[in-house]
């Protein structure tokens, strides 16, 4: 698979959202606002990023 990476930054606070949305933003590995972490560009990363899209800033 591809080595390409995303930023992924949770520009959103979770406090509000949906329980399946603060697990799918713990499950990026993202704790805390403005927090950044690097993903592998895998389509179920994507997928999960697609979900919180709302709560998060992502960079290719």
């Amino acid at each position: 698979m591809s080595d390409k990476k995303l930023k992924v930054t949770l520009v959103k606070s979770v406090i509000g959202t949906k329980q399946s949305h603060r697990a799918t933003v713990r499950g990026l590995g993202l704790r805390r606002l403005h927090h950044t972490v690097e993903l592998q560009d895998t389509p179920a990363v994507r997928g999960m990023i697609t979900k919180v899209a709302y709560l998060v800033k992502l960079e290719a």
